[in-house]
């Protein structure tokens, strides 16, 4: 199979008969193998209903439905999951997305031997409280990350099949696709200008302004999943040695000054009268507490059965 179409959708049945129809079109016009994969992230509108209807004219479309709704990572997960077209197109059903850019991005990923395309609406249809944090958002990520994107966002990409088979998604991380992938070592990362449709049906579904506090958290928890999660004894450790050896300094610092001032018979303070003693004895807690939880991080990892668990490119 040539493509999979992965489209996680919620409240969306007003569009998906032209969606759907507009990328059939598409593929036959191209000569594809195709599959639409179509995932109702708990809808209530009578969009499962439509995808079952959509099914009998089109057996081409696959549905998977959710008990209720998880959020748009977990249904790219699963989508993912169940993808078998060696080229996977992802695209949001509210025909934002244009289905006219599935075979460039499938010429990128198939002849220029990208692993991920990504989309970039330069020319955006959306408020100006959606376009700004969105800037914000692909500066900060890129500059964090190491991965540069116009539009870290955008809900079309294209992918090869052994990056969404080797990758995870859930929380918020669907934003930061891109980022998981160069993460577990598929680095070809391109960018392509797409076209960004207006919304002709209702609203967003996906997002709200828990997306401006999640993200960040799940930005910072890939970070450290990626780079710390096989060790992470590294981290914590590392960081509770440094606090107990400068809570330690300062504590014989302290000691030795009053020695100091007993041994010429100058005034001196308590220990515990000077703000430093303090300072020392909270370093040093910290440090040994910091330290202790690098422990028990290690031993959580070293009893997951995914501890050796690697990326292996090829093999012969």
């Amino acid at each position: 199979m040539d493509i999979s179409v992965v489209i996680p959708l919620y409240n969306e049945v007003e569009s998906l008969p032209e969606l759907t129809s507009w990328i059939a079109k598409v593929m036959q016009e191209n000569n594809f193998l195709y599959e639409i994969l179509l995932i109702d992230d708990g809808s209530t509108d009578g969009s499962w209903e439509k995808i079952m209807e959509l099914r009998l004219t089109n057996p081409f479309i696959r549905g998977i439905k959710f008990r209720r709704n998880y959020g748009k990572s977990a249904a790219l997960n699963t989508g993912f999951e169940a993808a078998q077209g060696k080229v996977i197109i992802t695209m949001d059903a509210d025909l934002q997305d244009s289905p006219d850019e599935i075979p460039e991005l499938y010429r990128m990923i198939v002849e220029d031997d990208r692993d991920l395309v990504s989309g970039w609406k330069k020319k955006r249809h959306d408020p100006l409280s959606k376009t700004l944090p969105t800037k914000l958002y692909n500066g900060v990520t890129g500059y964090i990350s190491g991965v540069k994107l116009n539009d870290m966002n955008c809900g079309l990409k294209a992918y090869k099949q052994k990056v969404v088979k080797n990758i995870e998604v859930y929380g918020e991380m669907h934003r930061y696709i891109p980022v998981i992938a160069a993460w577990a070592g598929f680095r070809k990362i391109g960018e392509k200008v797409v076209q960004h449709q207006p919304r002709k049906f209702g609203v967003t579904k996906f997002g709200g302004i828990q997306r401006f506090i999640r993200g960040p958290l799940d930005l910072i928890s890939i970070m450290f999943v990626s780079k710390f999660g096989k060790r992470p004894m590294h981290l914590f450790g590392g960081m509770g040695v440094l606090s107990f050896l400068a809570g330690t300094v300062c504590a014989f610092w302290i000691i030795g000054e009053k020695l100091y001032a007993i041994a010429h018979n100058e005034h001196y303070r308590d220990v515990t009268a000077n703000p430093l003693f303090y300072f020392a004895l909270t370093a040093i807690i910290i440090g040994s507490q910091m330290f202790l939880t690098g422990f028990v991080a290690e031993m959580v990892s070293r009893s997951a059965p995914e501890r050796n668990h690697y990326q292996i490119e090829d093999r012969f």
